[in-house]
């Protein structure tokens, strides 16, 4: 179970392990805003309720252009664990398929690893496409490629419970969530 951190200001910042989360609130850097049901933590000297949502007590500046690092575990959790040539998922693939990283321009071309220029592709489609740009070979990517918001990745992943849900919801507004339910 992972704890959502929120910033002074109720700004959604991460998800945060839970024990790491118990750790700032034992040292004074942050506050249970809600807990986790009944479930209390407990050790020799203390008993406390397991966080679901805890807050920073000082406000932390997060610079407007923070950019998440493009991990194959963000990627695949962007594009729906779908391959974004053929629509398969890992469900569907034959023995010794998976999902790998495709640069839509590719690195050999000048191609960077951002957000912007990588998709969720099978293997057999990202080998079919080589080092070929997209206009080359046919293959365009079912979704444009696009750096997602914290938010996105967090839903997409299925990190959120409903409590956390309520807050992204409150901070954000509904359309945060319902944006990528649609994808």
């Amino acid at each position: 179970m992972r704890c959502l951190a929120l910033n002074a200001s109720f700004e959604p910042l991460t998800m945060v392990p839970t024990r790491r989360a118990l750790r700032l609130v034992i040292e004074g850097k942050a506050e249970i805003v809600e807990a986790d049901g009944n479930e209390l933590i407990r050790s020799v000297r203390m008993r406390m309720p397991r966080p679901a949502i805890i807050r920073l007590v000082r406000f932390v500046h997060v610079p407007r252009r923070f950019r998440r690092q493009v991990t194959n575990t963000f990627l695949f959790a962007r594009d729906g664990y779908r391959c974004q040539y053929c629509a398969r998922t890992p469900a569907v693939f034959r023995s010794r398929e998976c999902l790998t990283r495709d640069h839509v321009i590719p690195q050999s071309r000048g191609g960077t690893n951002a957000w912007d220029n990588v998709v969720t592709a099978c293997s057999s489609c990202n080998t079919r496409k080589g080092s070929h740009l997209p206009s080359e070979c046919g293959m365009h990517p079912l979704h444009a490629p696009t750096e997602p918001h914290f938010v996105h990745l967090s839903w997409a992943i299925r990190r959120l419970t409903p409590t956390q849900m309520k807050y992204i919801r409150l901070f954000y507004g509904e359309g945060a969530l319902e944006a990528i339910r649609g994808r």
